[in-house]
């Protein structure tokens, strides 16, 4: 059984989200909200397909997918995108969105944290990195 089953995560604290959020194009507005917004995040396995559902006051989404299996997303800013999520060992979650910005969000989860590294590759090819941090709840 892997660390995250039956776990939920909720935001702790973020470094360079805000830069990350600009590499994106997200306008002020949308990234004052997202700066403020504490989510709680949870990954469900049923079978061989994943859930993972993010809640929050601004805005919850949920995506479902199966190991290595391309499939089509809209981002919480509102891209449309092509996503493949893999499992590197059993408690790491990589998760590429390709797009106009590709996006590759790397989720490590133990049972007490979760650590999300998100990199985005902005309009002029450079690279922003981010980095969330969640703890259980």
């Amino acid at each position: 059984m892997s660390v995250w089953e039956g776990k939920k995560y909720k935001l702790d604290r973020s470094d360079n989200f805000d830069e990350y959020m600009k590499a994106l194009g997200v306008g002020m507005v949308l990234r004052k909200m997202g700066n403020t917004v504490s989510p709680t995040v949870e990954l469900v396995k049923t079978g061989d397909e994943y859930t993972f559902n993010t809640t929050s006051t601004f805005k919850s989404t949920t995506i479902k997918f199966k190991l290595g299996e391309e499939f089509e997303e809209e981002t919480v800013d509102g891209r449309k995108v092509k996503s493949v999520c893999t499992l590197d060992g059993p408690n790491k979650l990589i998760h590429d969105q390709r797009g106009e910005k590709p996006t590759v969000i790397v989720r490590e989860f133990t049972a007490t944290d979760l650590t999300a590294t998100m990199t985005a590759t902005g309009s002029g090819g450079e690279e922003v990195k981010c980095v969330r941090y969640y703890k259980a709840v």
